[in-house]
């Protein structure tokens, strides 16, 4: 192999070891910065940068007294020194016969001292340069300490590509080096420069869970690496990051929003194509958008929210939405929140629904709503923060609060003469509770209350969650005398053979079909058709949601047996309810 041949090899084992690192074209940082502007300082120079040598050209990963990022390689000292892996000091490129007519020479750079990045295994990647405008000599312990700033660059490099920045099962830079590689575009970009940041997420929760326990976690790491790959190809030489296990991210070139989108969406399923093996993952994206001084961990929790609303919502891409992530910090917040409402004096609070009977027009039963005046946020409303709530660990203790200060206010009643059924609601997860029947028994003895004036309301969907063990528990309920009832009937997916057999007798029609009743033909056929249904099975039924004297009348005309809403009364205060118990409504008949 003769010199010519040598010197070919080396140069393409010296360019894969700096392309394996990934430096070169990635934003501005201040952790090398601070580091050229130190070398500046100590030769009291007005330029310094580190310098990389590619094919053509040196590009600068950091810069001082410079306005370009690249300059071409050829006659260009900061290769030299790449070459020869050795300081290289120019005290006068006019006097220098290889360089005075170089593109650095003609610009009017007199003086040139460079030292070498060389990696462990004896590549050079390229130098840490000084330049002058006028010609000047060095000294031992400038040049010293040159060595020493080009080590610490180097020790750098490594640290960031070897330690804790490349994610093992990819290959690819992790969260932490996206994390302070968007940190670095934010200061490097200037005015209103707006960039898309996009999160790829390969799969769902449940389907990773679902293929771990099938095929096992080899299985998984096998996406994912296919992924990378993947990514690695049709990028164009942009970065594409391993920020958590099943997650990419990529900053995007394009700005324009919907193009941005079209182009992800291809990627996407290309991307699907590749991973055809591992049908079960089904990639989506979320895209944020972003400038100067965006905080990294703020785009990145704004992509992955956009990636959850994109699953969601049924979508292969969605874009960050603000008002979306309102809504999702304000849920957390109350979720946060609602612990400390339990304890706080004054910030929970019930309020009672009067349900009539429609043949006698007499209040025979009241439903329990939960109230929250939240310290900060004010009047929270129990379509909002409930469903939230039901879905956390804090749904037993709202539960047992309700049942208790619901029971409590129906036993101050019954000292008053004013005795009346309660309707209060539980979730699926209460039903999933192994002491459930017994704690609602017990809060029914504490306070001395006839199981016959606690109604228990369940929804279809709760119910069918897990049939066989909820029909366990409303059977015990209903064997110790408790009513129960199935509420939004209508919304559910419930099988006629389970409400034969569960223990209800009483259905709730949901407000969304009552509501319509005075519209058209359809919505009426469909009550009708619930109420005869219902009464062939056993059940007595209510009409939620009754706001008009024309729907009260269509479902009286229809023999529905109950109804509640605004028609006869907004959710009362218990004084308020007791007000407007004695003095608008009869007793007689109150007591079932």
């Amino acid at each position: 192999m003769d010199e010519r041949q040598m010197i070919k090899i080396e140069e393409a084992n010296r360019l894969d070891a700096l392309y394996n690192l990934d430096l070169l074209d990635t934003p501005v940082s201040e952790i090398f910065d601070r580091i050229t502007r130190m070398a500046s300082l100590i030769f009291n120079l007005p330029i310094a940068a580190v310098s990389l040598t590619d094919v053509d050209r040196q590009w600068f990963k950091s810069r001082v007294g410079v306005d370009h990022q690249t300059i071409p390689r050829d006659r260009a000292p900061c290769a030299q020194v790449a070459e020869s892996t050795d300081v290289l000091v120019i005290p006068d490129m006019a006097k220098d016969d290889c360089y005075k007519y170089s593109p650095l020479g003609k610009s009017g750079i007199r003086f040139y001292a460079g030292a070498p990045l060389v990696t462990r295994d004896g590549f050079g990647l390229g130098a840490l340069c000084v330049l002058g405008t006028l010609p000047r000599e060095t000294t031992t312990e400038e040049i010293a300490s040159l060595t020493d700033l080009a080590a610490m660059v180097m020790a750098q490099i490594e640290l960031q590509h070897a330690f804790g920045r490349i994610d093992p099962i990819s290959g690819l830079p992790n969260r932490t080096q996206f994390l302070d590689d968007i940190s670095d575009i934010g200061q490097d970009d200037t005015g209103d420069i707006q960039r898309f940041a996009v999160l790829i997420d390969l799969a769902e929760t449940k389907q990773i869970d679902h293929l771990s326990r099938v095929l096992g976690p080899a299985e998984i790491d096998r996406g994912v690496r296919e992924a990378a790959r993947f990514l690695r190809t049709k990028l164009d030489g942009r970065t594409a990051y391993h920020i958590s296990a099943t997650q990419f991210a990529v900053v995007t070139t394009e700005r324009v929003r919907e193009k941005c989108i079209d182009d992800v969406t291809a990627l996407l399923l290309g991307l699907q194509s590749a991973l055809s093996f591992q049908f079960m993952m089904t990639p989506v994206a979320g895209m944020a958008p972003f400038g100067a001084g965006i905080d990294p961990d703020d785009l990145l929790r704004a992509m992955g929210s956009a990636a959850q609303d994109a699953r969601l919502n049924g979508l292969q891409v969605d874009v960050f939405s603000a008002e979306s992530d309102d809504r999702h910090r304000r849920s957390f917040r109350l979720l946060q929140d609602f612990d400390s409402a339990l304890l706080a004096d004054g910030q929970l609070s019930l309020v009672f629904q009067p349900r009539l009977s429609l043949a006698t027009g007499q209040c025979v039963a009241t439903e329990v709503l939960l109230h929250w005046y939240h310290s900060e946020l004010g009047s929270i409303s129990p379509g909002e923060f409930v469903p939230i709530i039901e879905s956390s660990t804090h749904v037993r203790d709202m539960t047992s609060w309700v049942l208790d200060t619901a029971l409590r206010q129906v036993r101050s009643w019954i000292k008053q003469g004013l005795t009346v059924p309660i309707s209060v609601n539980v979730s699926s997860a209460n039903l999933e509770e192994e002491d459930f029947v017994e704690r609602v028994i017990v809060a029914l003895l504490r306070y001395g209350i006839h199981p016959s004036l606690l109604e228990l309301e369940v929804t279809e969907s709760a119910v069918m969650k897990d049939a066989g063990a909820a029909l366990q528990k409303l059977q015990a309920l209903a064997d110790a005398g408790i009513t129960l009832s199935i509420d939004d009937f209508g919304t559910g997916y419930s099988s006629l053979s389970y409400l034969q057999r569960l223990p209800t007798t009483v259905v709730k029609i949901d407000q969304s079909f009552v509501r319509n009743l005075d519209v058209g033909e359809r919505d009426e056929s469909l009550v009708r058709s619930m109420i005869a249904l219902s009464h062939d099975l056993g059940y007595r039924v209510v009409a939620d949601g009754v706001e008009t004297a024309q729907a009260a009348d269509a479902l009286t005309d229809m023999g529905c047996d109950e109804a509640q809403g605004y028609l006869y009364s907004k959710p009362l205060t218990a004084r308020s309810f007791q007000h407007w118990f004695v003095q608008d409504r009869t007793c007689q008949g109150c007591v079932r």
